[in-house]
């Protein structure tokens, strides 16, 4: 089945809050309705570094990417942190995932990103398979203090 990866427009909210309600289920979070509000409208703004896309197939939205860009002191170009990314359960497998996470690279290339990073749970052993075929494990553990 073939997959359209689209930037979102300002339409697409009733297409995307169901892949975003999914997400949080999957990773067993509520985010709420306030910040799901602003997150929507960030994604809209142009002055934002924050972007989601959807990821199409047969006119049904299946999957989203969020991705921001911020600075970095390593090196010259932005970093691009692909923070959410989700495929509707019943569309796993069909390569919409790694056509999100290639709609992301391919971004960051064309604004000069130094590089594409992202985080999962160490129990995701199902996407992690993609993600060692599409990217670099760098050995990080990832430490937080929610405020």
């Amino acid at each position: 089945m073939p997959t359209e990866i689209r930037a979102i427009c300002e339409t697409d909210h009733d297409l995307w809050l169901p892949l975003w309600q999914g997400y949080q289920r999957f990773y067993k979070t509520d985010i709420s309705a306030k910040t799901t509000a602003i997150t929507w409208q960030r994604f809209l703004d142009p002055a934002e570094p924050q972007y989601c896309a959807l990821a199409w197939q047969d006119d049904q939205a299946i999957g989203m990417v969020h991705w921001i860009y911020h600075r970095s002191c390593w090196t010259v170009g932005d970093y691009c942190y692909l923070q959410d990314l989700y495929v509707d359960d019943t569309r796993r497998g069909t390569g919409a995932g790694r056509k999100l996470i290639e709609h992301v690279y391919a971004d960051a290339a064309i604004k000069n990103a130094a590089r594409v990073y992202w985080l999962t749970q160490e129990d995701n052993v199902t996407a992690m398979q993609l993600y060692d075929r599409i990217a670099d494990r760098p050995g990080f553990t990832q430490y937080r203090k929610m405020l």
